[in-house]
C-alpha cells in the first residue's frame, strides 16, 4: 500500500533498513536484563533483584514501540529469537552469570552502546531522510538510554569492585 506522508519510498525505506537492528539490540539487551534478574547474587541482592527488574520492565516497553514504529513505516518488524541475534551489536554470554558488579558494568556498557547508536541514527534519520518523525523517536529512546545507563553507573559507584 502506498505511503504519503511527505517521505519518498527511498527515505522511509532507509529509516526502515535502521529500526530492526535496534530492535534487535533492544531485545539481547531485554533478555540480558532479565537473565542478570533472575541470577543476581550477593550481600545487594534485594537492591539489585529490584532495580535490574525496573530497568526489565521498562525495555520491555520500549520494544513494543520499537516495532509499531517499523510497522508505521511500512516494514515488517522481526519478531524471534533468530531474527534477534543475526543483526544486533550486542554480545551475549551464555552460561555466564557475573557477580553484581560486573553485571551492572555489562548492562551499562550495553546501553551506552545503544546510546551511541542511536545518536547516530538520529543524525542520519534527520540529515538522510528528512524522517524528522524517527528522528524524534529516536532522540527520545536515546533519553531513555542515558537515565538507564547513569542509574547503573550510579549503583556501580555505590558499590566496592
Amino acid at each position: 500500500m502506498h505511503h504519503n506522508t511527505g517521505l519518498a519510498d527511498e527515505q522511509r525505506q532507509g529509516v526502515v533498513n535502521l529500526l530492526p537492528v535496534l530492535l534487535a539490540d533492544k531485545y539481547v539487551l531485554y533478555t540480558k536484563t532479565g537473565n542478570y534478574h533472575w541470577n543476581v547474587v550477593g550481600p545487594q541482592f534485594h537492591d539489585l533483584h529490584q532495580f535490574v527488574e525496573e530497568q526489565y520492565n521498562a525495555l520491555n516497553e520500549v520494544g513494543d514501540d520499537m516495532a509499531e514504529r517499523i510497522r508505521t513505516l511500512g516494514g515488517p518488524a522481526i519478531g524471534t529469537l533468530a531474527e534477534f541475534t543475526q543483526p544486533t551489536h550486542l554480545k551475549e554470554h551464555p552460561g555466564h552469570y557475573p557477580k553484581a558488579h560486573q553485571l551492572l558494568a555489562n548492562l551499562q556498557d550495553d546501553h551506552e552502546r545503544l546510546i551511541r547508536q542511536l545518536r547516530g541514527d538520529a543524525e542520519m534519520c534527520a540529515e538522510e531522510f528528512q524522517d524528522m518523525g524517527t528522528h524524534d523517536f529516536f532522540i527520545g529512546l536515546m533519553l531513555q538510554h542515558e537515565k538507564m545507563a547513569w542509574m547503573l553507573r550510579s549503583f556501580i559507584e555505590g558499590t566496592s569492585a
